[in-house]
């Protein structure tokens, strides 16, 4: 089977470079340095498109739903249409249900497969091939691709239908904004009342209060270290995502609104393109405080 990869960014590229190390992979990204960057490495990479037209499966690695749409429907530049019938795209982006259902559709006009795949782990599971997978579509499909697709992830799960992987992981990311957000509140205030922060921070790791965000983020925040992850302004997407399936289904989701303010002050006050730790920017300016190893 020959495969093509579309997106070569923070978790793209791990997971390409992955990839080929198992099977046949031409890889493609716009940014013609990133490809540059990455030619010689054990990567059949393209400044061309149009080379990944005879491949059996594409895998896309995408920031958003309407990069996703214009990489594969754009009237001028999409490759949908140069693609044989019989192929299948495997979205390893995450996107919003609407969009991915919509990608679904259009491509089983042109007789191709779809399978929406998001993946969940930092950079540093996608280089180590250790990412979880949370598919959506024919289960068959998944089955035939699972050996390939076992080379970035090390689990992989079919959750059902096609749109039910993205949402799996807009499930999974919510709780995850929800601690991040709670732990930029919560730690300015221990502060506040004369708590040192080293010291909390190993109180709360091992103990109830912990969290993949809290076992992640604090030792970055002591240091106050903010670019570890994907940046705020890219991960808001799920949050209004999440509040638009509360809009659409008439479910009530007071303590995920609750978090979404404090993202957004965050953005307000220009720490887009910081991690998600960097929320407590926001209340440490508000308590005239400092999470950090040097605080009192």
């Amino acid at each position: 089977m020959k495969f093509g990869f579309i997106g070569l960014g923070q978790m793209g590229a791990p997971m390409a470079l992955n990839l080929a190390k198992q099977t046949s992979v031409i890889a493609y990204d716009r940014d013609a340095q990133i490809v540059s960057d990455l030619r010689g490495k054990g990567l059949n990479t393209t400044n061309n498109q149009s080379d990944l037209c005879n491949v059996d499966v594409i895998i896309l690695c995408l920031p958003t739903g309407q990069i996703v749409q214009s990489c594969l429907f754009d009237r001028q530049t999409g490759i949908a249409s140069t693609l044989r019938k019989g192929t299948t795209v495997v979205d390893t982006s995450t996107i919003d249900h609407a969009t991915t259902l919509q990608l679904a559709s259009d491509l089983q006009i042109l007789g191709m497969d779809f399978i929406d795949a998001p993946v969940s782990g930092m950079q540093t599971r996608a280089e180590n091939g250790t990412l979880t997978m949370m598919c959506g579509g024919d289960a068959q499909i998944i089955e035939k691709l699972h050996q390939s697709l076992s080379a970035m992830a090390n689990k992989i799960l079919h959750m059902g239908p096609v749109g039910s992987g993205q949402t799996t992981k807009l499930v999974n990311q919510l709780l995850f904004d929800i601690n991040a957000a709670a732990i930029a509140e919560i730690l300015p205030l221990a502060v506040k009342l004369g708590l040192n922060p080293t010291q909390i921070s190993e109180v709360i790791n091992s103990s109830s209060g912990r969290s993949f965000a809290s076992e992640f983020f604090t030792p970055h925040i002591l240091n106050g270290d903010f670019n570890n992850g994907y940046p705020m302004s890219a991960a808001y997407k799920d949050l209004v995502n999440g509040a638009q399936i509360s809009k659409n289904h008439n479910i009530p989701t007071p303590v995920l609104s609750a978090a979404t303010k404090t993202y957004e002050q965050a953005l307000d006050q220009g720490h887009g393109d910081k991690d998600k730790g960097a929320m407590i920017l926001v209340f440490e300016k508000l308590l005239n405080v400092a999470f950090r190893k040097s605080a009192p």
